[in-house]
């Protein structure tokens, strides 16, 4: 019988295949749907070497193919563990979950149980939109792990440990311990998640209220680029280069950058930055215009100014006026190297420094 439903699976090999490729794109559907930050989402087929296994070790359970419920499997790893609950949530909802040969692994042993693992569920779609006509009666597995849920079971299964039993006793201790600390481990990340929602979510009333208590970093900056007097200088370069400001501009580093810059240039709070801004403004402007066309090699593609180019400006304003700060750290941090040379840049710039606020650059 073995051998019968391992040359059947191995026939129906390229159906379980369109299978596993349907259900990663429903699966990735609804996350899409969702607004869930994912790290991955992957599927796999069985093999029929580790159908043949399984068979061996489970005599008589299986008569057929469909009573094998993890031929096809997806695996959705998220960042956080709160997030493997609420993926958990969606796919209740979406699918038809076979609870018989479901279980969510993290709940079945005690408190100081070995292994750190996820969420298994054996789903069929409920049938509500045409995809799911991909499935026809063929049931598959959704397995739900943080990262840290994933590294655990990856490990654990490198060395071979199935179960308490498997575990030499001097040994059994420590992966007591490592459980202890993953799941730490996972809660601290988590923490630091809610915090920094919580981080984004005060910017507005800090800024408002206090902006000298307001350090700067990638969220402040981003929060700054869409708010005045950023906003209102970078649109005011804009139109004196009679371009688009890009507000749109997909490049999530560049906060990061800006940070960087104005760490480095030593402005080291929102409350500082908008000063600055406010009392070099014109300049800043001035200053723009006539750099801009020069260095049209780095920004041209673009096709427009990108957010935070008051800022940029202001950074190599500055540098121009302190001889204490090296150029090339700032065309590094803005990673403005590519057509022209870091030495032609900086000659650029400290030349229309000069140019526009009538000072030598420093």
């Amino acid at each position: 019988m073995n051998d019968v439903l391992v040359q059947a699976y191995e026939s129906a090999l390229p159906e379980y295949e369109r299978l596993r490729d349907a259900a990663v794109a429903v699966t990735n559907a609804l996350l899409q749907s969702s607004g869930l930050n994912i790290h991955h989402v992957t599927g796999r087929v069985k093999r029929p070497a580790s159908l043949a296994d399984k068979l061996l070790r489970k005599p008589g359970r299986y008569g057929a193919l469909d009573e094998v419920t993890d031929l096809v499997a997806v695996r959705v790893i998220t960042y956080f563990e709160s997030d493997v609950q609420a993926v958990s949530r969606l796919v209740e909802e979406r699918f038809d979950v076979d609870w018989a040969h479901s279980i969510d692994k993290s709940k079945m042993h005690d408190p100081d149980r070995f292994g750190y693992m996820g969420v298994h569920y054996v789903v069929r779609p409920l049938g509500h939109g045409p995809a799911d006509a991909a499935f026809e009666d063929h049931p598959f597995e959704i397995q739900i792990r943080s990262i840290l849920q994933h590294a655990w079971a990856e490990i654990e299964h490198d060395l071979g440990y199935k179960n308490r039993e498997a575990v030499p006793r001097e040994v059994r201790r420590r992966f007591y311990r490592l459980a202890g600390l993953l799941e730490m481990a996972d809660e601290e990340f988590m923490t630091l998640h809610r915090l920094s929602k919580d981080y984004a979510a005060t910017l507005p009333e800090r800024v408002h209220d206090a902006p000298d208590s307001v350090y700067i970093d990638v969220q402040s900056l981003q929060y700054m680029l869409d708010v005045d007097p950023v906003r209102d200088l970078d649109t005011r370069v804009a139109a004196a280069l009679n371009v688009l400001l890009l507000t749109g501009w997909p490049d999530p580093e560049r906060p990061q950058r800006l940070a960087g810059l104005l760490q480095y240039v030593g402005v080291h709070s929102v409350g500082a930055l908008q000063k600055e801004l406010r009392r070099h403004g014109p300049e800043i402007v001035q200053f723009a215009a006539l750099l801009m066309p020069r260095l049209r090699e780095t920004w041209t593609p673009a096709g427009g100014a990108r957010p935070g180019t008051s800022i940029v400006h202001f950074g190599l304003m500055r540098a121009c006026a302190n001889p204490a700060l090296d150029p090339r750290e700032i065309v590094s941090l803005l990673d403005m190297t590519g057509v022209l040379s870091t030495a032609q840049l900086i000659s650029t710039v400290r030349d229309t420094y000069a140019e526009a606020t009538g000072r030598r650059a420093g």
